[in-house]
């Protein structure tokens, strides 16, 4: 979540071992492990530590440090304690399932804890007024995640008065972020999506230094870019393939749009005058 972290105030499977996971410090491996427990939330009270190292790609002892850095003797108590505080059934069996079809059903099920985490509407509503105050508005997103930021900065566009895509890195992206804040920015948007490139990290590092306040929309709350974001949005994105699938990311813009919307007391009107704009000059085919 953020410096404002996990509030979503809900009682999901999810939300439980998100809390729990809260207030530790914990290693690359060990936030490896958080991330792949809470997108399998359902089933973990019933894996054992080797089925939860292969899911998370780790080795079976580092489930075990991971266990004891939360506190308690092993991964069997860990496991004695889900089972205890958070009965669920298992996961129905997707075995009849072709690996497409298992990559639909595990994004269907990363929209389905996005929507778990959307109960509490707060911390998008605090992005959305921070992101409708920030006059320029910059968008950063690099490699995997360009096309989420292109995509947000196409649509907001439309309503707010001046958006900024950092969508190519290199030398130039500090300056185009000191033009930002010299022109009156207050507010940075970031999509962070794995493999988190490190210029993200930096980018965002030197955004924070500059005074603005860092929005990320990312695959994890404990992404690399969590330490540089003053209010972190997750999103899981699907790994059943080839190439990440990122709907619930995508989406996830798309909610920060609406919630930036209500804070821009012009934007139906903008929305209303672009319509009229484009039945004008035949912009589309009905």
């Amino acid at each position: 979540m953020s410096a404002d972290r996990n509030t979503n105030g809900t009682d999901s499977p999810a939300a439980r071992l998100q809390a729990l996971f809260e207030g530790h410090r914990l290693t690359p491996t060990q936030r490896r492990i958080a991330h792949s427990m809470v997108r399998r939330a359902a089933d973990v009270p019933f894996l054992s530590s080797v089925e939860l190292a292969e899911l998370a790609g780790v080795s079976q002892p580092s489930v075990t440090r991971f266990a004891v850095a939360l506190g308690f003797d092993g991964y069997p108590a860990l496991r004695k304690h889900l089972r205890e505080v958070a009965p669920v059934e298992p996961a129905a069996d997707a075995g009849s399932y072709n690996e497409y079809q298992q990559a639909v059903e595990a994004e269907i099920e990363n929209l389905r804890h996005l929507a778990e985490v959307l109960a509490d509407p707060r911390p998008v509503q605090k992005a959305g007024r921070l992101l409708a105050a920030s006059r320029p508005l910059p968008v950063l997103g690099l490699r995997a995640a360009a096309s989420q930021a292109y995509g947000f900065s196409y649509f907001a566009a439309k309503v707010h008065p001046d958006v900024r895509l950092l969508h190519e890195g290199g030398t130039m992206i500090h300056d185009r972020i000191d033009a930002a804040v010299r022109a009156g920015a207050t507010a940075l948007l970031c999509f962070a999506l794995p493999r988190h490139p490190r210029e993200v990290v930096d980018t965002l590092a030197y955004a924070k230094e500059s005074g603005l306040a860092v929005v990320t929309v990312a695959d994890s709350a404990f992404a690399p870019v969590a330490k540089v974001s003053d209010l972190l949005l997750p999103a899981a994105v699907g790994t059943g393939l080839a190439f990440d699938t990122a709907c619930a990311p995508m989406l996830l813009g798309r909610v920060l749009l609406e919630a930036m919307c209500d804070d821009l007391p012009d934007a139906q009107a903008r929305l209303e005058e672009f319509d009229a704009r484009a039945v004008a000059r035949g912009l589309f085919v009905e």
